[in-house]
């Protein structure tokens, strides 16, 4: 049996959004060795770190849309992720993303998060999604609050308590 996976390939200015890779896991295991992963899961070692990318995909599969690798448009560099991810467990869509070391500071976070924001609303019917975060994080907190988030409540993922944050509804959805 042979499964073809179509996951879309959405561009921005700076920014290419598109699937993960095989060849991306030099750059996601360094990411998930490092204590920046601590807010998505991790750390993690080099094993688990390709089970994400698997994991990834796999959403992509069973939901019909997932995170994407976000990859410098010039240069094909990965610099981080973003998109809608709802795996087991989740209250509802979440809009996630995380940047890989070196890639803070330049705006990607944002410019990708809008992109995957007006796409998923646009084709996946997710015009209000919301963003767990977990408090102690103020770069994610900020860029929530940047992309016209608010705080919502207070709940837990993954066995952490974290704060729900609240996306505007994407216009004419």
């Amino acid at each position: 049996m042979s499964l073809k996976l179509d996951i879309p390939v959405v561009e921005t200015d700076r920014l290419v959004l598109r699937a993960p890779r095989e060849d991306d896991l030099e750059v996601i295991a360094n990411f998930f060795a490092s204590e920046r992963s601590q807010y998505v899961g991790g750390p993690k070692n080099r094993a688990e770190s390709w089970r994400v990318i698997s994991g990834h995909l796999g959403h992509w599969v069973v939901r019909g849309y997932g995170m994407w690798l976000v990859a410098d448009k010039a240069t094909d560099t990965a610099v981080g992720s973003v998109g809608p991810w709802n795996p087991e467990g989740w209250d509802e869509p979440e809009l996630g993303w995380h940047l890989y070391e070196g890639h803070e500071g330049k705006g990607y976070a944002f410019e990708a998060a809008v992109a995957a924001k007006e796409y998923a609303a646009a084709h996946f019917g997710i015009p209000a999604p919301i963003s767990y975060i977990d408090p102690t994080n103020s770069r994610s907190v900020a860029l929530a609050t940047r992309l016209g988030a608010t705080f919502e409540r207070e709940s837990e993922v993954m066995g952490k308590p974290c704060h729900v944050y609240r996306h505007p509804k994407t216009e004419g959805f």
